[in-house]
């Protein structure tokens, strides 16, 4: 990536545990929606099940539409019944990996030290950690957000992480299907704690990585949260599912 392109802005659709077959034609969808612009100022990043990535690579072609995984395991190889590793993912065509999703944190009690292990796992292997990091409704009224978040950034974060292999992404919990919302003041406030964090960990190598917000962004909703300080794109779930969804968010990216 280099570091002039450190701050580049990042669009990455998490698709979740949603899309058989029939899903794949969004991928011919948005690459027709964007019209050949997709990479003209910004890096735009599919994330499917596992059961379509090999496939979607395929489909994306040379459109310049990056592809990765959901979820790695921290070792290369062995018995691990229904785990994929980093590897594999990249033998696949993947380019990144989310590591951490609240999740996998919440649904699988995932620590942040396990986290870290997947992360480096992703790094060995050529990929672009993404990693999750976000406090829940809890610990945000308990006032613990900021040193919930500092403590999962310091504890997964992996060894050797650089701007150009290592993506953070904040995930309010709390603003995720609470019908709560965070504000743009959250938002700002919370990203800027993050960078501060990032400095302190990696100096130079890790102070311009770049940080996402995952909070329920929509085509409605981008311009406003991508206009903020030290936000550098989203991770972005349900609305990633509908190219036409997908397109908007990007455009509203690139201010078209």
């Amino acid at each position: 990536m280099g570091l002039d392109m450190a701050r580049r802005k990042l669009i990455a659709g998490n698709w979740k545990m949603n899309g058989l077959q029939s899903a794949r034609k969004q991928v011919q969808d948005l690459i027709t929606l964007q019209g050949g612009e997709m990479l003209a100022k910004l890096d735009v990043l599919l994330c499917p099940p596992a059961t379509l990535l090999a496939d979607m690579v395929r489909d994306a072609g040379a459109s310049g539409l990056h592809m990765g995984g959901q979820d790695c395991h921290a070792e290369d190889h062995g018995a691990h019944t229904g785990d994929i590793a980093a590897s594999m993912l990249k033998d696949c065509g993947a380019a990144y990996v989310i590591v951490g999703h609240s999740e996998r944190r919440a649904d699988h009690g995932e620590s942040s030290a396990e986290v870290k292990a997947k992360a480096e796992a992703a790094l060995a292997a050529g990929l672009i950690a993404i990693v999750c990091v976000g406090e829940t409704l809890h610990e945000r009224e308990a006032g613990q957000a900021f040193s919930v978040v500092g403590g999962q950034v310091k504890g997964s974060v992996p060894d050797g992480a650089t701007a150009e292999n290592c993506v953070l992404a904040y995930e309010p919990v709390w603003a995720i299907g609470t019908g709560k919302v965070a504000t743009t003041d959250d938002i700002a406030a919370m990203h800027g704690h993050i960078r501060e964090l990032l400095d302190a960990l990696g100096g130079t190598a890790l102070v311009d990585a770049r940080v996402l917000y995952g909070g329920s962004v929509k085509p409605g909703n981008a311009s406003d949260i991508f206009a903020l300080d030290n936000v550098d794109g989203g991770l972005i779930g349900g609305a990633s599912l509908k190219a036409a969804d997908f397109s908007a968010i990007i455009d509203a990216t690139n201010g078209r």
